[in-house]
């Protein structure tokens, strides 16, 4: 594991490549929250496959023990919505979901929104 806000490039790729070697059409990444739109939108600009279903999820509050994570929820979001949505890159979070082009972190409200507004 490696704390997002230490991602770079080289490690987008890597997950880049994990993704398109994949025989899955349908994938969902556990991905640090600081910087989950910056490899949703690295994945959709380069990503070969077009017929490939990916989310990307994290937690506001880190999973440890018994806290009380968003974790669980996300991910269960996640598995609920893979099914329904079509061929591209997403990030669910909190009972939302983003395109990876539209997803914005506003940090200190501890929250995802999107660049368009509300809908």
């Amino acid at each position: 594991m490696k704390d997002s806000r230490q991602l770079v490039q080289s490690d987008r790729k890597k997950i880049l490549i994990a993704t398109e070697q994949s025989p899955c059409k349908k994938i969902i990444i556990t991905h640090g929250t600081y910087t989950i739109p910056d490899t949703a939108k690295f994945l959709q600009t380069n990503l070969q496959r077009k017929d490939q279903t990916i989310i990307l999820t994290g937690s506001m509050i880190p999973l440890t023990g018994f806290s009380p994570s968003d974790a669980p929820f996300n991910l269960g979001f996640s598995f609920a919505k893979l099914p329904e949505l079509s061929a591209g890159v997403y990030i669910c979070m909190n009972g939302r979901i983003f395109t990876a082009d539209e997803t914005i972190k506003l940090l200190f409200e501890g929250r995802f929104a999107s660049v368009f507004g509300e809908k």
